[in-house]
């Protein structure tokens, strides 16, 4: 018996050997076939993303998917030294500011998640409300007020509603691409509506760099584009109707409750890869809970609430600098879990083992980004745009801003680098016909959050994915209906709005 597995398992290398040889082999041709500068692709450009989006879905590795696309992208662009500028996109990419801001808050905020667990602080609060909710729905919207309360950045949302809530609805046995999609859905949607986070300072600012608003009045500005942003407003309502039953769940969310209610396990196969937990199961019967609390030195539930609300003070403190503020806040917590008796030593080791648990998260961060540095070099975004805009008119102008943007961002998973690139590019073109920037900047922020929402790598789908225990591609696969419907709504809503601005001006 033991032969025949041998047998099978070299099989299947030879297999997968093969299979990367065959790869390889088509790249060099694709290398070989396509002219030698990237200004003459064309439609060629979109070689390096269909590939990828293709593998990932056909395979579910997204690692593997984000690095063969970049490889491509090298071969198609430097041809035999492709090598060399894999490595040189890979160093630029560690040195830029975005992915050392990445690091550092998702290593810290992973650090500020053990520590509070090591405390039994997310266990306290878990039980808390725990004792509220008496039933799923219940349970479900806790965890979206969860999210909303937290939504001064997205980031703070998903980490800390997921490790609060997670403990939650698992006893109510709620697969975990349910609560991850619970939690995406609002992290993002509700912190780029609500005017005092992290997303309105970062947007605000742009428009006053792109000369959309006046110094100081970014902020004022800003809160104009928030009733255009169409599809932050569409997926709550579409989370709200999934909730109460209203929208049934169906394709990969349906097949997720289907293997819970069969005795299955809550999170699907692979989820500890991701798991900020380091593959830690979380408890799912009260008995259970009781057990771990009892394990803690201090499950209070100032030892959740005490270092969150440290980290949300002084992101305000300092401008909403989220880096700044979980610093601070590991600090602090420092002296904080000390001095109720935690081991300086253990308190090290617990963020020591928190930075541990984000390396995966992380580096498919990095890779997203390694990636999306290739595809520039490839021109996609250029081509993509140029199609677009060629002989856009004002009244498909919103329509064709979220669709183009909404598109470019699922696939390079970069909603704050893609509004870097979109404002200075949307801005021009809405003024030269006469449109209102409001809803242009109102759509674009929409694409954003959409792209973000349903792309399998991008930072909010890992960091959810992370904080609640749940395989990445499985949380973006179960997700994506629902956020289709709320796209083709938002899609809708602009295309209407279009020819209502249009007609409005003509009177």
């Amino acid at each position: 018996m033991e032969s025949v597995r041998e047998a099978q398992k070299k099989d299947q290398m030879k297999r997968t050997l093969i299979f990367y040889i065959a790869l390889f082999v088509g790249f060099a041709l694709v290398g070989i076939l396509v002219p030698d500068n990237p200004d003459e692709f064309g439609i060629l450009t979109c070689i390096p993303a269909a590939f990828m989006i293709f593998f990932i879905f056909k395979t579910k590795r997204i690692i593997e998917g984000l690095t063969l696309a970049v490889l491509l992208c090298c071969i198609m662009v430097h041809k035999q030294n492709f090598i060399i500028e894999f490595a040189n996109i890979a160093q630029a990419t560690m040195m830029d500011e975005d992915i050392a801001f990445l690091i550092i808050v998702c290593g810290l905020m992973g650090s500020l998640v053990a520590v509070i667990e090591k405390n039994g602080g997310g266990l306290a609060f878990g039980k808390f409300v725990a004792s509220k909710a008496k039933s799923e729905k219940t349970a479900l919207f806790g965890t979206m007020l969860c999210s909303a309360l937290f939504s001064m950045d997205d980031y703070l949302s998903s980490l800390t509603s997921g490790i609060a809530m997670t403990p939650v609805t698992d006893r109510y046995r709620v697969p975990r691409e349910m609560t991850s999609y619970v939690i995406d859905t609002t992290a993002a949607p509700v912190t780029v509506l609500n005017p005092i986070s992290t997303w309105a300072v970062f947007i605000g600012g742009l428009m006053v760099a792109n000369g959309l608003a006046e110094e100081g009045q970014q902020l004022t500005t800003y809160m104009k584009t928030v009733p255009f942003n169409f599809y932050a407003i569409s997926t709550l309502v579409v989370l709200v109707l999934v909730i109460l039953g209203i929208i049934p769940k169906f394709g990969p969310m349906k097949k997720a409750y289907e293997r819970v209610a069969a005795g299955g396990p809550l999170a699907p196969p692979g989820s500890e890869k991701i798991d900020i937990r380091a593959g830690k199961e979380m408890v799912e019967f009260e008995d259970d809970v009781e057990d771990e609390m009892k394990s803690c030195k201090k499950p209070k539930l100032r030892n959740f609430f005490v270092p969150i609300l440290i980290l949300i003070i002084a992101i305000c403190m300092f401008d909403f600098n989220m880096q700044i503020g979980i610093i601070i806040a590991i600090l602090l917590g420092f002296v904080f879990f000390v001095f109720q008796g935690m081991d300086p030593e253990e308190y090290a080791d617990a963020v020591v083992e928190g930075l541990k648990n984000m390396v995966m998260p992380i580096l498919l961060m990095i890779l997203a980004f390694c990636f999306a540095n290739a595809s520039q070099q490839v021109g996609f975004i250029d081509y993509v745009i140029d199609v677009a805009v060629r002989n856009i008119s004002l009244p498909l102008l919103p329509i064709t801003v979220f669709l183009v943007f909404a598109c470019t961002e699922f696939i390079m998973g970069i909603n704050w680098g893609m509004y870097i690139i979109a404002l200075p590019i949307v801005a021009p073109i809405t003024i030269a016909l006469g449109g209102d920037i409001g809803v242009t900047v109102g759509a674009v922020a929409a694409a954003g959050v959409w792209g973000s929402h349903c792309c399998f790598y991008s930072d909010a789908t890992i960091l959810t994915s992370a904080s609640t225990g749940c395989d990445n591609f499985k949380h973006a696969t179960s997700q994506i209906p629902f956020g289709l419907i709320a796209g083709i709504f938002s899609a809708i809503a602009y295309l209407i709005l279009g020819f209502v601005l249009r007609s409005e001006e003509r009177r």
